[in-house]
């Protein structure tokens, strides 16, 4: 049983409904976020919760705040207001590297390349909680330094097959197009086993055949219990994977529902005809 987060709103006497909150099992929950830069309002108080589970999807007109609400939630920007929740632990106001430890892990709009690796040594920097990060063990314990990176070399190998770029491994990441380094980046975010999975435009820039390939591998690590909350502006692709679809407008919530339920309501066509389109 879920309840909505009444929000009202100005533009054009829109009614913002809010999400659905009060889930059975969510594995990301925000409260009241708020975000302002100089005199503009970029997150307006968004409380929103991700089921366990779940690919979520998140759409609105340029400008609505998906960006911001990303980079909020992720540790990137600091709050003005709100809290964050991971797996019923807050994060509210951590580093992004403490927010991943928790279990919530972002790639971006574009992803960044790494100077001066190999596709390979990109993927191990993604690994979380390696012995060998620390100076101490690689003189007492330097065995079990020897077989953790074994592993994770193994975990990358089997993820790059998983994503079908392993032919890839030994290219400088500098030297992949546009359309690898997305998939190179996702593949690395599994290496940290996270609970939640951000994924902002997961599918901008890249051609028809490879974005159906990510929705494929999305599918298919959801039906293994891999949740995702996803930005995208390519309406087919999240209408077609994502159930629920949170939409943002102005900042605010404007509503939550099923794809379909989305498609069919009109204050949610108000907000893309009024605003920059989607």
């Amino acid at each position: 049983m879920t309840e909505h987060a009444g929000q009202t709103g100005s533009h054009e006497d829109m009614t913002y409904e809010g999400a659905n909150l009060g889930k059975s099992d969510p594995v990301l929950r925000t409260e009241d976020l708020r975000k302002t830069f100089g005199g503009l309002v970029a997150t307006d108080g968004v409380s929103v919760e991700v089921e366990r589970g779940s690919i979520t999807g998140m759409i609105g007109p340029n400008g609505a705040g998906k960006s911001t609400l990303f980079n909020l939630i992720s540790g990137f920007y600091d709050l003005d207001g709100g809290r964050v929740w991971v797996n019923d632990t807050e994060v509210t106001e951590k580093e992004p590297h403490e927010t991943a430890q928790s279990g919530l892990i972002r790639t971006f709009q574009t992803p960044r390349r790494l100077e001066g690796m190999t596709v390979r040594e990109a993927m191990l920097v993604g690994a979380k909680g390696q012995t060998g990060e620390s100076i101490l063990p690689l003189w007492l314990s330097p065995s079990k330094v020897t077989r953790e990176e074994r592993a994770n070399v193994e975990r990358a190998e089997r993820l790059l097959e998983r994503f079908e770029i392993a032919h890839l491994i030994d290219q400088p990441s500098t030297d992949l197009s546009g359309g690898q380094l997305k998939l190179v980046e996702l593949a690395r975010a599994f290496t940290a086993d996270p609970d939640v999975m951000l994924l902002d435009e997961p599918v901008a820039g890249v051609n028809p055949t490879l974005a159906n390939d990510i929705k494929r591998f999305i599918r298919e690590l959801n039906e293994e219990g891999q949740t995702f909350l996803i930005i995208e502006h390519d309406m087919p692709f999240i209408m077609d994977l994502a159930d629920p679809v949170i939409v943002l407008d102005q900042g605010k919530v404007l509503m939550e529902g099923t794809p379909d339920e989305v498609r069919s309501d009109q204050r949610v066509i108000d907000a893309y005809l009024g605003g920059a389109g989607p």
